[in-house]
């Protein structure tokens, strides 16, 4: 079932985090964070909304570190439940794609709580102080991927986000699959 998160809470301030990445190493926010920016995402291997765009999310992390935003992707989902999106299945996930970001997993889902995260893909676009500016859809694409010359939004706010310091104010809500949940 799709689902929204809801949009940008302008200036609310990134938690921090310590995980572990599926390059064998531990990664908090301060490891991540760029002297302009950083980008959280919250992402999982299995879902099709991902699926569908995750060239272009590897094409726009790229490009953004190369504009001074750090970049990570995390996954909270319950693996037990989705063994596709295993620590296993993430490596292989992250190396297949050429990830150039780091690929963390939340097996305990309380970064995905603290963040508020609820769907993947879930962008949170903070500015180089830490305060959230943009928490929007990657483009137009949906379950399928958009005609390819489609506006790339995360990119462009992004990018207005290193080189100002402020999001846009309009933003369009992310859609995907909603993050698994262990049973309570």
């Amino acid at each position: 079932m799709a689902v929204s998160p809801p949009v940008c809470d302008f200036g609310w301030q990134a938690p921090d985090f310590r995980l572990p990445g599926t390059d064998a190493r531990d990664w908090s926010l301060d490891d991540i964070r760029g002297p302009r920016g950083t980008l959280v995402m919250f992402i999982c291997n299995h879902c099709p909304y991902v699926q569908s765009v995750i060239d272009r999310i590897v094409r726009d992390a790229k490009e953004l570190q190369a504009l001074g935003v750090g970049v990570a992707a995390i996954s909270s989902n319950d693996v037990e439940a989705y063994p596709e999106d295993s620590f296993a299945n993430m490596k292989l996930e992250a190396a297949r794609h050429g990830f150039t970001f780091p690929y963390l997993i939340d097996e305990s889902q309380l970064i995905a709580k603290t963040y508020g995260a609820v769907c993947t893909p879930d962008f949170f676009g903070f500015d180089a102080t830490g305060g959230l500016q943009y928490r929007g859809r990657l483009d137009a694409s949906g379950r399928n991927a958009a005609p390819k010359d489609v506006r790339r939004e995360l990119f462009q706010a992004m990018r207005q986000v290193a080189e100002t310091g402020r999001g846009p104010r309009d933003q369009v809500p992310s859609m995907g699959c909603s993050i698994k949940w262990k049973a309570a």
